[in-house]
Parts: C-alpha cells; sequence; structure tokens
C-alpha cells in the first residue's frame, strides 16, 4: 500500500517505533537521520560539500581503502540535493519520541490484562453471592430481564460504541494541542463541545427507559408470571444509560491519553458495589439490591477515572506540548459527527445480535440447550478475551498516529498487532480444542451438572473455538477502519453480511445438528465478516500489507493445528481432569511455540531471543569461586 504523503517525510526507509521510552506516555529516543539523496557517491555532481565533508572511518580520499558505492559525505550532501527542512526534520524526530515503545505497549498491555481477569474473579463472586442469596427461581429471573439493559450499554457505551467515535476525537485534539498552535485548547473546546450534548442525550434515554420500563419488560420477557418486580429492578438498572457513558466517555479520553489504570479498574469498583449492596440490604430490599448495586456501581465508574480525567483537561501535559508533529491537520478539527456515531452504534448492535440469534434458534430444542451455549461461549471466548487487551492498549496509539498524519506507523502497528493477538487467540483455541471435555469437567460437573451436559458443552466448546479468530480478527480489524475518525459503513455491511449468514445456516442446521449446528453457524458467520474487513482495507481504513499479514495468518493456523493435535493426543492419557489440562496446556504451548519459532510466525524469535539470551549466559556462566 502506498503511505500517505505526509507519512515519510522524504525519508526512503519506515520511521521506526522509538524503543527504550523513560516516561510514562512511552516517549523515546529518536532516530538520527542521514541524507535524502539515495544516489550512489560516484553518481553526485562533484561539488566542494562532497570534497571537504567526513567520509565513513578507514574510507575515502587519502585512505587505502576505496570508497564503496553506497558511502556518502557523514555531514554533508550534495548541493543540488534538495534537503529535508529543518523544521520537517525536527517534527519527524519528536513524532518518532513521542511514539509509545515497545515496552510501554507490553507494560500497559500486562496491566490491563491483570485488572481484567481481577474483575472477572468479582464477577464470578458477584454472581455467586446473587445465587446464594437469592437462588434460581423468579426473583433471580426478574433481575435478569432487567440485567439486560447493562449489558446492552456496557457494549455499546463503554466497550466498543463510545470507544470508536471519542478514542479518534480526542487523538485528534491531542495532536492539534501538540502542535502548540493559538487558540483554545482542542482537548477543552472537543470536551464542552460534546460532553454537556452526551449528558442531556443519555439522561433523557435513562429517563424514557425508567418511564417506559413495563413496555420493555413486556418485550424483552412476555412469560414473566409477575412483572412488577422486573419493572422496579428495570427502573433502577436503566440509570446505567448514563453512568455507563459517562464512564465511558473517561475511558476513551484516558486511554488516548495513555492512561490505562483507571479505565482498566472501573469494572472492579462495579462488581465491588454490587456485592456490597446486595450483602448489606439484601435482606430488607430483596433482589432489587441487586439492582441498586448496579445503578451505584455504574456511578463508581464514572468517579474513579474523574479525577484523571480531570488532571489532563485540566491543563496542557508538558509532555505532549514538546511533541510536534508534521503538518497536517486530518479532518481540520471534525472529531466528532453524527453519522459516525450512528455507523458505530449500529455496527456494535449487529455484532451483540449474533447472541439473540443463538438464543432464537436454541429456544426451540430441549431443555439445556442455551446454558450449553452459554457455557461454551463464556469458556471458549477467554483466549479472545485475553487477546482483545492488546487492542484496548494499542487502538488509541493507531488513533494518534493517523491524526498526526502517519498512516505507516499506524499500519506497522495493526500489522503487529494482528499477528500478535492471532498468536494468542490460536494458542488458546489449540488448548480448547484439545481438552475441552476435562475442561468443562473440571469448572462444571458437579452438582446438578451432569457428565451428559459435560459432553454437550465440550462439543459446543470445540466448534466455538473453529471461529475464535474470526472473532478476535474482527475486533481488531474494525478499529482500523474507526481509528480514521472518518465516516464508514463498511464494518456495518460486512457485520450485517456475517450475521445474514448466521441466520441461513442456523436455520438449516438446527435440526440435524442442534446446539452445534447453532455454534458453527456462529463460527462460519463472524469468519465471514473478518474476511470481508481483511479484505476491505485500504483507503477506508489504516493500509496495510494483505499478502504479509494473511502468510503470517497461514503460519499461525498451521501452527495451532498442529499443537491441537498433539495435545488431544497427550490429553488421552490421563484419567484426572485437572492432570489432563496440565499436560495439555504445556504440550500445545510447547509444540506451538516450537513451530512458530521455526516459521517465525508474529515475531516468536525476537521476543524469544532475550530469554535463549538468558538461559544460555546461565548455563555458561563460570561459578565466581572458579574465577
Amino acid at each position: 500500500m502506498t503511505a500517505h504523503p505526509a507519512t515519510t517525510g522524504g525519508a526512503p526507509d519506515r520511521a521506526p517505533e522509538a524503543e527504550g521510552a523513560l516516561a510514562p506516555d512511552g516517549g523515546g529516543v529518536a532516530g538520527s537521520t542521514g541524507s535524502s539523496d539515495p544516489r550512489p557517491v560516484g553518481d553526485r555532481p562533484h561539488n566542494t560539500a562532497d570534497t571537504q565533508a567526513p567520509y565513513p572511518p578507514g574510507r575515502g580520499p587519502g585512505t587505502d581503502s576505496p570508497l564503496r558505492p553506497d558511502d556518502r559525505p557523514v555531514t554533508a550532501v550534495a548541493a543540488d540535493t534538495p534537503a529535508v527542512p529543518e523544521s520537517r526534520r525536527e517534527a519527524l524526530a519528536a513524532r518518532r519520541a513521542s511514539a509509545p515503545s515497545g515496552r510501554f505497549l507490553a507494560r500497559a498491555t500486562l496491566l490491563s490484562a491483570a485488572l481484567a481477569m481481577a474483575a472477572a474473579l468479582l464477577g464470578l463472586g458477584r454472581d455467586q453471592a446473587l445465587a446464594q442469596l437469592f437462588g434460581a427461581g423468579a426473583e433471580t429471573d426478574a433481575f435478569l430481564v432487567a440485567w439486560t439493559l447493562p449489558e446492552m450499554a456496557s457494549t455499546l457505551l463503554i466497550e466498543d460504541g463510545m470507544a470508536f467515535v471519542l478514542v479518534p476525537a480526542f487523538s485528534m485534539a491531542l495532536a492539534r494541542r501538540a502542535r502548540g498552535s493559538g487558540g483554545p485548547d482542542p482537548v477543552q473546546a472537543l470536551v464542552a463541545a460534546s460532553l454537556p450534548r452526551l449528558c442531556l442525550v443519555l439522561a433523557g434515554t435513562a429517563a424514557a427507559l425508567a418511564a417506559g420500563a413495563p413496555l420493555l419488560v413486556s418485550v424483552l420477557a412476555p412469560g414473566l408470571p409477575d412483572p412488577s418486580l422486573a419493572v422496579s429492578c428495570t427502573r433502577l438498572t436503566a440509570t446505567c444509560v448514563l453512568s455507563f457513558g459517562l464512564a465511558g466517555y473517561c475511558s476513551a479520553a484516558l486511554r488516548a491519553h495513555r492512561n490505562y489504570l483507571a479505565p482498566g479498574a472501573i469494572y472492579i469498583a462495579y462488581n465491588i458495589a454490587i456485592i456490597t449492596t446486595m450483602l448489606v440490604i439484601g435482606e430488607s430490599w430483596g433482589v432489587r439490591s441487586a439492582a441498586l448495586g448496579v445503578a451505584i456501581g455504574g456511578c463508581l465508574m464514572a468517579v474513579v477515572q474523574a479525577p484523571s480525567l480531570w488532571r489532563r483537561i485540566a491543563g496542557r501535559d508538558e509532555r505532549s506540548a514538546t511533541a510536534s508533529v508534521a503538518e497536517y491537520d486530518g479532518d481540520r478539527g471534525r472529531s466528532i459527527v453524527p453519522a459516525l456515531v450512528c455507523a458505530v452504534l449500529l455496527f456494535a448492535l449487529c455484532r451483540q445480535s449474533q447472541v439473540l440469534i443463538e438464543r432464537y434458534f436454541a429456544s426451540g430444542l430441549p431443555a439445556g440447550a442455551i446454558s450449553h451455549l452459554n457455557y461454551a461461549q463464556k469458556i471458549a471466548q477467554l483466549p479472545m478475551s485475553l487477546s482483545m487487551m492488546v487492542c484496548v492498549v494499542t487502538f488509541p496509539v493507531v488513533a494518534r498516529a493517523i491524526a498526526e498524519g502517519d498512516t505507516r506507523r499506524a499500519g506497522d502497528r495493526v500489522e503487529r498487532d494482528l499477528a500478535l493477538m492471532a498468536g494468542i487467540v490460536l494458542l488458546g483455541a489449540a488448548v480448547v480444542v484439545a481438552c475441552a471435555p476435562q475442561i468443562v469437567q473440571l469448572l462444571f460437573q458437579r452438582g446438578a451438572f451432569t457428565a451428559q451436559d459435560t459432553a454437550a458443552t465440550a462439543a459446543v466448546m470445540r466448534v466455538y473455538a473453529v471461529g475464535l479468530l474470526g472473532h478476535t480478527l474482527v475486533g481488531a480489524l474494525v478499529r482500523s477502519y474507526f481509528s480514521t475518525g472518518r465516516i464508514t459503513w463498511f464494518p456495518l455491511g460486512a457485520m450485517g453480511a456475517g450475521a445474514l449468514a448466521t441466520v441461513v445456516i442456523s436455520a438449516w442446521a438446527v435440526d440435524p445438528w442442534g446446539v452445534r449446528g447453532i455454534a458453527a453457524a456462529n463460527a462460519v458467520g463472524i469468519t465471514l465478516t473478518a474476511l470481508l474487513l481483511l479484505h476491505g482495507l485500504g483507503p477506508r481504513a489504516v493500509p496495510v500489507h494483505m499478502r504479509r499479514v494473511v502468510a503470517e495468518l497461514a503460519r499461525l493456523v498451521y501452527a495451532a493445528v498442529c499443537a491441537g493435535g498433539a495435545g488431544l493426543l497427550c490429553a488421552e492419557l490421563f484419567d484426572s481432569p485437572a492432570a489432563a489440562v496440565a499436560a495439555c496446556c504445556m504440550c500445545v504451548t510447547g509444540v506451538f511455540l516450537l513451530l512458530a519459532r521455526l516459521l517465525d510466525a508474529a515475531g516468536v524469535r525476537s521476543l524469544l531471543l532475550p530469554v535463549t539470551h538468558f538461559v544460555r549466559s546461565s548455563v555458561t556462566r563460570k561459578p565466581r569461586h572458579g574465577r
């Protein structure tokens, strides 16, 4: 793909990302710039600058070593060579220095993954507290109907929709702030223009949902014998539309500022609030206490981020103010457009519809089908959730590069992210395929969960694993489209084609294959969406080298298939599910990394080089007493 003219800045090679960052925002040391004349020295016009400039050590006039064709003066260039302006070189150097280093991105990814795991454990504790206090009866059914609003609001306002719109908008504002142009601060102007309107829309929507709670409950669960409790809970959970929207706004702004601690902690505060509220007033309020906990937890999600965001909005960040960029004004400050918001929200809704499609077709199957789909999906998607932490961290990096006009750096980042995320999810998918029955038996087979449930859930898990790569690629690729901040309907069209394929295949496969047919339809539909999004990269999104990406994915798929086969054989050797899972994980990981290293897939060789060097130096190091 051809990079944007502002990307190269006259340099013939790609600008590498700054490494060795010392500041928390990933600022590093900029690389040096050389001559802009690509011609050999012998082909340049002879002039005084060439003869008087110092040559590489040991070569040049008056030495025994002749000049090589690629030798050139170190500090001077030909007089007729168009030199890169000093301001341009300084802008490029500052832009490279402001790019986050690989070490910073690794730390941010590990931090986000650790906080996500802590939130997941608290979520498990929340569900256990709900079951212990209120059981599994009419009360919990009423609350779970009201729980639909927080589930949808979380996806639309925090995880996908709000982030897709606001991260590029804040990245553009930060890029304009970094140029240090006169006038009002772009970040403060963006907040003043967008936040009040967003609050009015969210507050109006929350009030409408609370007022229309009886109608909403009748649509979501028309078979409830007593909908009054569900209506009361829905009116409490409707407040999450406003609180989740504010939390998503703060998260997007902070991630654009490369702050990941507060956004990663919001679900921890959320689950703690729900658990505490149920334990404190559960006896007097009943299951309404859980709904009140949702309302309180939503407010805490915004509160825990507000101080960090205020510090960055109230005054210019000195580190950002020194990072000038090339003369690029992107969309001339046009950051948030209603059509873009509609495109993002419709895409997120279309993606969420896959769950509704599954439950619709599974409702006609024998009892337990929806539960098997739910358990299988929750377990199988754990590798995908882990891999998506990479994208959560690097999405603001890509959006900032696009805002600065550096499409080449953004494309390099997207290519590396796709390879790394595909490697993580394919390794996890290989483990799921190899020891699915043992995983389900270890986690769930107790009490009313029988061996037949284990077998059915494990079969569905293995089918779901086939579509994990597609799910991961969709989550990564759609950010490449929306990171530009431009209106594009292509992701919605691709997701609509995938959802249509899911409906058609589910209707055809549900009778002969049951839940496995529904899971297969899900895998085919999301894979079709991923292929369409991958094919559509180009003018609509961040430019990448398509052949390179496809070749990298093919090598990773080959390594995952071989590793999954080896793990399947290994898991059969053990009777204990715990021993089988442990041995299978080690076997699959070892085979996958070995093949990935041999094929140099996802840059595994460079990732393992420090580990190999450490082990080799530890083995060959002489004892101190022997010196």
